[in-house]
């Protein structure tokens, strides 16, 4: 509960609030952060693992590039 209140908070929650905007914002760098969180949990899980150690480095690594994907891809930068 903790992280989901931090996540949201940190994605910009009160700036719709103030600037009467929409709450899309807040969803898309939520859901974004919360894909980086489930690499960054892989990962761990990657160095504590014995069997599947491939299998959650592999795909540790791919959430956290497709998180960075979707905040260059929000950004319009890339």
């Amino acid at each position: 509960v903790y992280l989901i209140v931090f996540f949201v908070l940190l994605s910009g929650f009160f700036h719709p609030l103030i600037t009467n905007t929409n709450f899309d914002v807040v969803v898309i760098g939520s859901f974004v952060l919360f894909v980086g969180l489930a690499g960054g949990i892989l990962l761990y899980k990657a160095s504590i693992s014995d069997t599947k150690r491939e299998i959650f480095f592999a795909a540790g690594f791919a959430l956290i590039g497709i998180s960075i994907y979707f905040i260059y891809e929000y950004a319009g930068r890339y």
